[in-house]
């Protein structure tokens, strides 16, 4: 007796199909307009913030223009007349912003070497901790400077480093000397790089106690059969798990580079120090507002941009192809 095969209805085929193909589900007309009207709650929450980057962040771009053109206050906001490359062949020949851009360069790479992976170092040590209790005891003393007002860090700073202060008095004991921390500009780095590590390290650490939680204990148990130490867990196992979360705030840390603390520089620099403290955006202060010569300071401020536009994307293309993780 010959077998009939029946084709099961899930699986069979529209006529003028090849086999085994089935119709792709089209998306309805207006689906969008049927989610926006469903969940129209949840999308008034992205209302602010949208609104907080269009006006704050994308129309101030328009002003960019005076980079380009002369402009004088009380005229019109888009400059006076077109002077083209003008103030951009300024600073190219100002040897003033080229040591503003020099001491940018030098602090920014100091606080990636610095700043960067304190987080991950104290992140790990805590993950370490057996005692819930002094944990959390020592987490909530490490995100305490974050919440600090930065005129109170900069107080603290010139107050502790100053000729009567607590690190002279120190040093003063200990080496029958002290040292004019505040005015001397070989000081300023390593002053400006100790109080930001203080100042971030506690509140960076946060995302990478997050992603430690989601490792799999299943994993350590494996090593520990194996033979690995904690230290041998901690690299072949703890920081695999949480690069991808290492990767991406590198990449937007990196992005950020050229934007040094502006408000922390300000407070705690001087005449004195400018050598190595003044920075671009320092250097963009004073020119810009205190001399009124906003055109200059526009030119700048959008080779600055580009700067950092550059080394974001370069940053993502560079871990994308030898990571594997980026941020698009």
């Amino acid at each position: 007796m010959a077998m009939r095969l029946e084709v099961p209805p899930e699986t069979a085929s529209p006529a003028g199909e090849p086999p085994g193909q089935t119709e792709k589900p089209r998306n309805k007309p207006g689906g969008w307009k049927l989610a926006i009207k469903r969940d129209w709650r949840l999308y008034t929450l992205v209302l602010l913030p949208l609104a907080y980057f269009v006006v704050f962040r994308y129309l101030p771009m328009a002003g960019n223009v005076i980079a380009f053109r002369q402009f004088h206050p009380g005229g019109s906001i888009f400059g006076e007349k077109w002077v083209g490359l003008k103030y951009v062949t300024l600073f190219i020949n100002d040897p003033s912003f080229w040591q503003a851009f020099q001491n940018t360069i030098i602090l920014g790479v100091l606080t990636l070497l610095f700043c960067f992976p304190m987080p991950i170092i104290f992140a790990l040590m805590l993950n370490e901790l057996r005692s819930q209790k002094f944990k959390k005891s020592v987490q909530t003393v490490a995100y305490l400077p974050h919440f600090m007002s930065v005129v109170i860090i900069a107080g603290m700073i010139l107050q502790n480093f100053s000729m009567t202060g607590t690190v002279n008095q120190i040093a003063s004991t200990v080496f029958g000397t002290t040292v004019n921390f505040t005015q001397d500009a070989g000081w300023f780095r390593p002053m400006y790089i100790s109080s930001e590590v203080w100042q971030t390290m506690g509140w960076g650490a946060i995302l990478y106690l997050a992603a430690l939680t989601r490792v799999d204990e299943s994993l350590y148990e494996a090593a520990r059969i194996d033979g690995a130490n904690r230290w041998q867990q901690t690299w072949h196992v703890t920081l695999p798990a949480i690069r991808p979360t290492i990767i991406t705030l590198l990449i937007l840390n990196i992005g950020t580079f050229m934007a040094v603390g502006f408000e922390k520089i300000l407070l705690i620099y001087n005449p004195l120090n400018y050598e190595t403290s003044d920075v671009i955006s320092t250097y963009l202060y004073r020119v810009g507002l205190e001399s009124s010569n906003f055109s200059y300071a526009a030119a700048i401020g959008m080779f600055e941009s580009v700067i950092g536009l550059t080394l974001i994307l370069s940053a993502n293309a560079l871990s994308k192809r030898l990571a594997g993780t980026s941020l698009w």
